[in-house]
């Protein structure tokens, strides 16, 4: 049987309170049993010392046996022993266990069964005293006390008590507090329906506040006026109620805005009830000629099978020829609710499906490019060891003695071979850059902190500041790390730092900063106060092999651009000739 939450707090209180019951019974008894051993053993004692002093006046000579059987006065005192609480028997034994005097006269001179010492169980814990008293039928306790006659042990006197009187008397004592017991429970159960009673009032509210909430009504609040949990969660409720209103009405209007859109798209759309009756149609459909009979074709079969059809071709009139398809719309339960009509215009596929053509080709004559540019480096690198080779015979021949003509000739040959050399260089620097451009790089993005970044690259401008008479002021603390591939951040910043020593020949200063910038980006501005660059320049500094300077390359700004588009990064310049150049690197944050 399944409880719910009224039974399951019933139960649970009910339980607590029984267990603390049942605890509290127990101590209560075992303390009963402690206390009804011990006043048996008191009362055992004393009557034990009675019989021992009547005992010793009997027995002062002759057989101590015999005086103790023929005194009448004894024998009254063990016969009289039983109606003390919880005593059996009460007699005098011989050392040898037999009986001299027993209260039953019949059991005499017969061995005695001994029984446990009432001393050794007292000595016990409570909760073996208490399982002593209530196992099965009981056990026979002894209390003894020693006969003497001067130094001679001659007997012992023995009073039996019962477990089971003990048992009885136990039960009487706890009546009262089993009854008690029951009362507490009777109680806690009544407190128990009560307090759930109050505990769930507040739930029925939130479930019938749900249940309204589930039908569709707006803006259900609840008056949960309690300063505890539940008016916290009532609180919630109401707040999540407003939400969902809101979101409706705001789903209500995005519907809106989607048949808006649907009116803006290029596609020709529309709508279909389950009947076949035409329900909507946006104005790209409107604008189109009537269809050929495979489009009625197309949306009686998707309403006969209850599923999407398409893409065919169909006829519109001088429109053309349309990619046709439809999408079935169902509702939560999985009705069908109308069918959404969709033509395409395959024109405009085909200039899609050109430009994709188009773009296979650049990429194919980009490979086809950098596969040239790789085997024009290895003619390349063999005229320049060609080329080492003739200089080191140039140099021989010049260095032998002779006709000073073939010195002066050596000396001419030693330029062309100097000139060539410096060609095939500049060249092969030029197809460095362009397989660097052409060839895909992939970034290992990370966190990166400035601050370490520019520590690497400083002691590598350092130099170059220090012959032409830069001044270098590095200011980038605290600023969010970037996300980025530190290497190449740092090949990019270097070659932005050494530009701009190379714009101050005649020295100045070169201060670089860090901020943090607009869309969680990280601003490094470069600037430096050179020679500044032409306004005909500007829009041409970052084109691969466009340079101003003597000995450039024109290959290491084009680097720099490339490196922050592929950390989708921005790169601003502002240049006032005479007055010096700042370079801007915009890159986001981690």
């Amino acid at each position: 049987m399944r409880l719910g939450i009224k039974g399951k707090q019933v139960l649970g209180v009910t339980t607590i309170v029984g267990s603390v019951v049942v605890v509290l019974s127990l101590l209560h008894l075992s303390r009963l049993a402690q206390v009804s051993l011990g006043e048996t053993r008191g009362r055992a004692e004393l009557l034990a010392n009675a019989i021992w002093q009547r005992a010793r006046e009997v027995v002062t000579t002759g057989d101590p046996y015999q005086a103790l059987k023929a005194d009448s006065g004894l024998r009254t005192m063990l016969e009289a022993s039983l109606y003390s609480d919880n005593v059996t028997y009460a007699t005098i034994a011989d050392v040898k266990g037999f009986a001299v005097v027993h209260n039953d006269r019949s059991l005499e001179g017969q061995i005695l069964t001994a029984g446990e010492p009432i001393q050794s169980l007292l000595n016990k814990s409570a909760f073996d005293q208490l399982l002593a008293v209530y196992s099965g039928q009981g056990k026979a306790l002894e209390f003894r006390k020693p006969l003497l006659l001067g130094d001679t042990d001659f007997g012992s006197i023995r009073i039996g008590v019962s477990t089971l009187l003990i048992r009885d008397e136990l039960q009487q004592a706890l009546r009262p507090a089993a009854v008690t017991a029951l009362a507490a429970l009777a109680v806690s159960v009544l407190g128990a329906m009560v307090l759930a009673q109050l505990l769930l009032r507040p739930i029925h509210v939130i479930r019938s506040g749900l249940t309204r909430l589930g039908q569709g009504e707006f803006g259900v609040r609840l008056d949960l006026n309690q300063q505890d949990e539940f008016g916290e969660l009532g609180n919630f409720f109401n707040t999540v109620s407003a939400q969902l209103s809101a979101d409706r009405s705001q789903m209500a209007g995005q519907v809106a805005n989607l048949e808006s859109a649907v009116e803006h798209l290029e596609d020709a759309v529309a709508i279909v009830d389950p009947r076949g009756q035409l329900m909507f149609t946006n104005p790209a459909m409107r604008a189109l000629p009537p269809a050929d009979a495979t489009v009625t074709k197309l949306v009686e079969e998707t309403l006969m099978s209850r599923q999407s059809r398409g893409p065919v071709s169909a006829r519109f009139g001088d429109a053309g020829d349309r990619l046709v398809m439809t999408h079935t719309i169902t509702d939560p339960k999985g009705q069908l609710v109308g069918i959404m009509l969709v033509a395409r215009n395959l024109e405009y596929l085909s200039q899609v499906q050109s430009t994709i053509r188009y773009s296979r080709k650049l990429a194919a004559l980009g490979r086809l490019s950098a596969g040239v540019a790789h085997e024009v480096k290895n003619p390349l690198n063999a005229m320049m060891i060609h080329l080492e080779l003739l200089r080191q015979k140039v140099a021989s021949r010049a260095a032998k003695p002779g006709i000073g003509v073939a010195v002066a000739e050596s000396d001419d040959a030693g330029t062309h071979v100097d000139i060539i050399a410096n060609e095939i260089k500049r060249l092969d620097e030029v197809m460095q850059g362009f397989l660097k451009f052409s060839r895909p790089e992939d970034l290992k993005l990370q966190p990166v902190q400035l601050s370490a970044l520019f520590e690497e690259v400083i002691p590598i401008v350092q130099p170059e500041a220090d012959r032409r008479h830069v001044q270098l002021i590095v200011e980038c603390g605290n600023v969010p790390d970037v996300n980025g591939d530190p290497a190449m951040l740092r090949q990019a910043f270097l070659n932005l730092a050494l530009n701009a020593c190379q714009a101050m020949p005649n020295g100045g200063t070169l201060r670089i900063e860090c901020s943090p910038a607009r869309d969680r980006r990280v601003a490094i501005r470069f600037a430096d106060t050179g020679v500044g660059i032409k306004p005909e320049h500007l829009e041409k500094i970052f084109n691969l092999y466009f340079t101003t300077k003597e000995k450039g390359s024109g290959i290491g700004l084009s680097m720099v651009y490339r490196t922050v588009q592929m950390h989708d990064g921005e790169i601003e310049v502002q240049s006032t000739p005479g007055a010096g150049t700042t370079f801007t690197v915009l890159l986001p944050q981690t």
